[in-house]
């Protein structure tokens, strides 16, 4: 074998090898958006409305609807790493809460080491048709459809 052939093979090797390595770094993702420090020194508590607070520090990720809608922003770093399920490594919650004419009562801020970690998920309403099939459900709904759900009515 020439040597400029060994150089190839060599460095076609060290080529995939250092992609194998590569694949398996670990990789950074954030989610979310949660307002710094400096943002939330603009904010008075007292003084400051829901509309002061969304020009400040903008929309927060979601609203509350118990307790006159107070604001949460969330932020997430999620580690996703070769083939393991993704591992979120920190995660941020800043409530500011208002009073009843909607005036900022208290901003609080907390962490996955202020306790246990609250999986953020989504409710998703249940279907009444799960395992059945299309003429099952079909089948099922023949003796429950009165005359008034025909189309015709008094005329």
């Amino acid at each position: 074998m020439s040597v400029g052939k060994r150089n190839h093979i060599k460095s076609a090797v060290i080529g995939l090898a250092l992609v194998a390595l590569a694949g398996c770094t670990a990789q950074y993702r954030n989610h979310g958006y949660a307002p710094s420090e400096e943002d939330l020194a603009a904010i008075a508590v007292g003084v400051d409305t829901r509309d002061t607070v969304r020009e400040v520090v903008g929309a927060p990720s979601t609203d509350g609807l118990l307790s006159g809608g107070d604001y949460y922003y969330v932020r997430s770093r999620v580690r996703h790493f070769a083939y393991k399920r993704p591992e979120v490594i920190k995660r941020e919650l800043l409530a500011i809460s208002f009073d009843d004419t909607g005036v900022v009562q208290n901003i609080e801020r907390f962490g996955l080491e202020d306790g246990r970690a609250v999986p953020l998920s989504r409710r998703v309403t249940d279907s009444s048709v799960t395992n059945k099939s299309f003429f099952r459900q079909l089948l099922g709904a023949i003796g429950q459809i009165g005359p008034s759900g025909l189309g015709g009515g008094p005329g």
